[in-house]
């Protein structure tokens, strides 16, 4: 985990800084996407490693004041189990200074890095709009 270094701004980051992310998405966004949508977050925290290659990113949307919205959270394959995640989130986590809330939705089988993370599990209902349809997804007790 020392051999990654956290920085704040998405400034620089370009289309081949995005390589090796996304994978297993069922439609990934393009590379020009990718780095849009970093540019484009509110907040962002990218590990980079000793040789400044980007090997994880977390992105947030906020309204400033009362919540934020963690939507990306990736890590380069050959860098996971290593922390680099949980540092990620814990760093976002301090970023929305006043935030009642600081809310994500994922797969049921990432929830216990999550609770790792300092996020607990909540009995609600989620629904994610894609670009192939709506699937919504109960939590149940």
């Amino acid at each position: 985990m020392n051999d990654v270094v956290l920085e704040y701004s998405a400034a620089g980051l370009g289309e081949d800084d995005l390589d090796g992310f996304f994978l297993g998405w069922r439609e990934p966004p393009s590379p020009a996407r990718r780095v849009q949508i970093l540019h484009s977050a509110h907040l962002v925290v990218l590990a980079r490693a000793h040789d400044r290659r980007v090997v994880g990113f977390i992105t947030a949307i906020t309204d400033g004041t009362f919540s934020a919205y963690i939507p990306l959270l990736e890590v380069a394959p050959d860098w996971r189990g290593r922390g680099i995640g949980t540092r990620l989130v814990r760093a976002m986590l301090e970023r929305p200074e006043g935030c009642y809330i600081v809310d994500l939705v994922c797969d049921d089988d990432l929830v216990p890095f999550y609770e790792k993370a300092s996020y607990r599990s909540s009995d609600c209902a989620g629904c994610r709009e894609t670009t192939i349809g709506i699937r919504c997804a109960i939590t149940l007790p």
